[in-house]
């Protein structure tokens, strides 16, 4: 069964709007609504504080829709018109997001004389800030709690998220009892190959940032057809893979150039490591030899200065 996360379970805003009365019937259209609903209620998710400026044209043309479409769908949520849904939305907005927006539009005055390179740095500040509020030790642990008994723990992420997906499974293999990176280097045809044995008793970790793969998708949808618990890390709430997740990570992608970008992802990613590594007694063992073994490969001053000392042996030629 999907887990339903409160309010009192996730303090991320995205999260909180979309757990309202009004979040919930959003979320409602995105799953069952028309393809142009849908496109509405996505797009009313992800940007809750900019629609509150939007006319009925502008909204239309940033939805790809007509007007009446706009208009359809407020009074098919219950407003009497787009107006009365802005207004809701605004209240809305006006509860959950003040704190947030007043850290935004302070970043947004400091973008004005920032060079690119400070833009940059200061929106990935911000959203590994709106991905911490996102992090309830009471969901954390309950991941670490399927992690640690799982059969295998498959992790998926395609295109620049596969690069996630492997440095999470690289942290992840000296703790859980077996890790599969799903997509590697053969793309879809082995990823589907190595989900095939997937059963109740595993857990699929799906990273997907925009834009989404359609392969992610459709792969989650068969881990879950055979009742595999789902970690999804994602953006929104509004993600596609967040509609499939038993578990729910935030990690806010927003930049002002690329696509998206990975830093709050990281960040969670390490979260979750550093959860795992300290949940037992025997993962601190385990992180302890894990070092030992590695510490003969790793450069140190002590190895310096023994390898120094056994060139000075060397008899001269």
């Amino acid at each position: 069964m999907k887990k339903n996360l409160t309010s009192t379970e996730s303090h991320s805003p995205d999260l909180v709007f979309a757990k309202s009365s009004l979040g919930e019937s959003l979320m409602q259209q995105l799953k069952e609504g028309s393809s142009s609903y849908k496109r509405i209620a996505d797009y009313l998710l992800r940007n809750q504080v900019k629609v509150t400026a939007l006319g009925i044209e502008d909204m239309a043309e940033q939805c790809e829709v007509s007007t009446a479409t706009i208009s359809r769908f407020a009074r098919d949520l219950g407003f009497t018109n787009y107006a009365a849904l802005k207004n809701k939305i605004a209240e809305t907005v006006q509860e959950i997001f003040s704190p947030v927006e007043k850290l935004r539009n302070t970043i947004e005055a400091r973008k004005s004389n920032s060079s690119p390179a400070n833009a940059s740095l200061q929106s990935a500040t911000a959203n590994i800030n709106a991905a911490s509020q996102g992090i309830e030790d009471e969901q954390m642990n309950q991941i670490i709690t399927r992690l640690s008994k799982a059969g295998t723990v498959y992790i998926m992420g395609f295109g620049i998220s596969s690069h996630l997906a492997g440095m999470l499974a690289l942290h992840l293999q000296p703790y859980c009892n077996r890790v599969t990176e799903v997509v590697t280097y053969g793309g879809t045809e082995v990823a589907a190959g190595n989900l095939a044995n997937i059963t109740d008793k595993d857990v699929l970790i799906v990273i997907s940032f925009p834009r989404y793969a359609l392969d992610v998708i459709r792969l989650t949808q068969f881990a879950r057809n055979h009742s595999t618990c789902i970690v999804a890390i994602t953006d929104s709430s509004a993600s596609p893979i967040a509609q499939l997740g038993d578990y729910l990570l935030l990690a806010p992608s927003t930049h002002a150039v690329l696509a998206s970008s990975s830093t709050a992802a990281t960040a969670v990613i390490e979260a979750l490591v550093s959860s795992i590594m300290v949940s037992n007694k025997k993962n601190v063992e385990k992180a302890i030899r894990l070092t030992e073994a590695l510490s003969g490969y790793l450069h140190n001053n002590d190895n310096t200065t023994r390898t120094s000392q056994l060139e000075s042996r060397k008899p001269k030629k």
